[in-house]
């Protein structure tokens, strides 16, 4: 495995630990969460802009993607 695909895989994960910790949810439900409201797709599209961020504005980018897709947490 590469550096960047190692690196995309860290910050993800990462990400979506943080994601569950604030909207206190188990790890699988946030992914669950992710996955279906587009936070996922978002992740892995802009990964590399977010992970430049403090980790508390790339969540709260995320909250946006998902409740822009109808998700309602």
């Amino acid at each position: 495995m590469d550096k960047e695909l190692s690196d995309k895989i860290s910050f993800i994960s990462f990400i979506i630990t943080m994601f569950a910790r604030a909207y206190k949810m188990n790890k699988q439900d946030a992914y669950r969460y992710l996955k279906q409201y587009g936070g996922i797709d978002y992740l892995n599209r802009h990964w590399w802009t977010l992970h430049t961020e403090d980790p508390y504005w790339a969540e709260k980018s995320l909250y946006s993607v998902c409740r822009k897709n109808g998700g309602m947490r």
